[in-house]
């Protein structure tokens, strides 16, 4: 009976016949009143949402009589799959349906200004969501088995040629990450065709012969030392000292200190209070001071930042040891290390910058030496004096050495990797390169500023933190590091003027162009 008045209303090939009868049943029910009334309600709260989102300060726009709402994009993938948010490029849209209440609205607007949560295996622990997605490797490269005759052939060696020199292209793009890597290490091509094995401790001879432990020993008889697989071991050997110097201490760290010392924590189920830090990323000592004064009757573990991993930011020693004095710790109640990370290498070569000795009561300090020296291998140096290394270290029989470090077996070419660009650079030659790499911080963050991005530098800092780009395209194939909302650029000696040129030009820009210069948000048009 409805089908000669709706031959258009087909469903898969056949005529729908349910459509007309809901449409002419709702239109007979609502009617116009029904339906202005809610056309009015769905402006209103759609009006509603625009004025909360910019007295937030989040670039939106809101055409005249319309129900949609168009902002920035979120950062957050899940928040954007969760309220089903359509994105074109750098912006989004809310459509407000007559279903959608201002209740509705507000849950959408918490979500969205409140800070983001990190969900780590299931599990929330208070940061941004790691999206699996886009940081899992999905290929992998074939392993093809010879036949038993077939010698190595002139195919396969082109093939493997071709895989290393695709390879090494995205190597050569990829060059933000903080590490050195200015270095040419040809004249030891010859070391390459032995294993070197730095086993045992440095300072004793093992019962194997292909090492170069000499390349890592110093002179002086109070401290002892070695070249350590990574930073994080650097860091969990130089606490793990310390507690075993007081076994009952307390860990303190800031609150921007490196992932790996609360790793630390966790391993030694040593008891951990983070210290709150300033806006720059420095320790808060106001606080470090209330929370030692908390726990007075227990011994004090510090570590101390060298720079931290997002902005850079050094905790003074000299400020930490005032408080510790100033709330009546002796220097034989506490026990300090320092985690050099990059800049524990670079500020030597700075004049003005605070300088880190043993003839303060420090305990350790681990610094990165693939960061700033360069390396092909990720490697760190661990320092310490010699009187507390006799607390965890035992002989070792099967190796005719000293079971003294967190890994025995250490990777021989290290050193001399690095005692090479020691010797053929020198202090001129880094201090050179250190003053570059500061000038050069400092002309990409004026170019920021002009743009109108937020940005910061702190002091004798390589390391530009800046707002985080909405393009998490443009963030993974620039290897920004991003916390929270922010994201940081370490200028390195291979990062030159034109290669920052290159990350300002693609850097994305506000979304002005899409919703108009008056709705949008950002410094430069706020």
């Amino acid at each position: 009976m409805l089908r000669p008045c709706f031959k258009g209303c087909h469903n898969n090939g056949k005529p729908e016949c349910h459509a007309p009868i809901f449409l002419w049943y709702t239109l007979n029910k609502k009617g116009y009143t029904g339906f202005k009334k809610k056309v009015q309600i769905c402006l209103r709260n759609v009006l509603y949402l625009k004025d909360c989102l910019h007295a937030a300060g989040i670039s939106a726009m809101l055409n005249e009589h319309s129900n949609t709402v168009v902002f920035e994009k979120h950062l957050d993938e899940n928040f954007v799959c969760r309220w089903q948010l359509a994105c074109q490029g750098n912006i989004a849209h809310v459509v407000v349906m007559h279903n959608v209440t201002i209740e509705k609205l507000d849950d959408f607007f918490d979500e969205l200004v409140l800070p983001p949560v990190l969900v780590s295996n299931g599990h929330k622990n208070g940061g941004r969501d790691i999206m699996l997605g886009g940081n899992v490797h999905t290929t992998c490269l074939t392993v093809i088995e010879p036949d038993a005759n077939e010698e190595f052939t002139e195919d396969k060696e082109a093939y493997v040629a071709s895989v290393l020199a695709c390879y090494k292209k995205t190597f050569l793009e990829r060059t933000n990450y903080p590490v050195n890597m200015d270095f040419d290490y040809g004249t030891l091509e010859q070391l390459q065709h032995f294993y070197i094995n730095n086993v045992g401790d440095p300072f004793v001879e093992s019962n194997y012969g292909v090492h170069l432990r000499q390349f890592e020993e110093i002179e002086k008889n109070e401290y002892w030392g070695y070249i350590t697989n990574c930073g994080t071991i650097g860091n969990l050997h130089g606490i793990l000292v310390g507690r075993e110097v007081f076994p009952d201490g307390i860990l303190y760290a800031s609150r921007d200190s490196h992932y790996s010392v609360f790793k630390a924590a966790r391993m030694y189920r040593m008891k951990c209070m983070k210290v709150d830090t300033l806006v720059s990323g420095e320790i808060d000592s106001a606080d470090f001071k209330v929370k030692l004064l908390a726990n007075k009757d227990k011994p004090a573990i510090i570590n101390v930042n060298i720079g931290t991993t997002v902005k850079g930011a050094v905790d003074d020693p000299e400020v930490v040891i005032k408080a510790l004095e100033e709330t009546r710790f002796t220097h034989d109640q506490f026990y300090i290390h320092c985690d050099g990370a990059l800049f524990g290498l670079m500020m030597p070569f700075v004049k003005c910058a605070l300088k880190v000795s043993f003839k303060k009561p420090i305990g350790s300090v681990s610094v990165y030496g693939h960061k700033w020296i360069g390396c092909p291998m990720p490697c760190g140096i661990l320092m310490t004096r010699l009187e507390h290394i006799n607390a965890l270290s035992s002989n070792a029989e099967y190796l005719v050495s000293r079971d003294a470090m967190i890994m025995e077996n250490r990777n021989g070419h290290v050193p001399i990797f690095l005692w090479y660009t020691l010797n053929k650079k020198g202090y001129k030659r880094f201090q050179k390169e250190v003053h570059i790499c500061l000038r050069n911080a400092h002309y990409l963050k004026n170019c920021l500023l002009a743009a109108g991005i937020s940005a910061m530098l702190n002091e004798n800092s390589d390391m530009v933190v800046f707002e985080r780009p909405l393009d998490e395209k443009f963030v993974r194939r620039w290897q920004s590091a991003c916390q929270g909302n922010i994201t940081h650029i370490v200028v390195m000696p291979n990062v030159t003027i034109e290669k920052l040129d290159d990350f300002f030009d693609e850097l994305p820009p506000c979304i002005a162009g899409e919703i108009g210069s008056k709705n949008c948000f950002c410094t430069l048009h706020k």
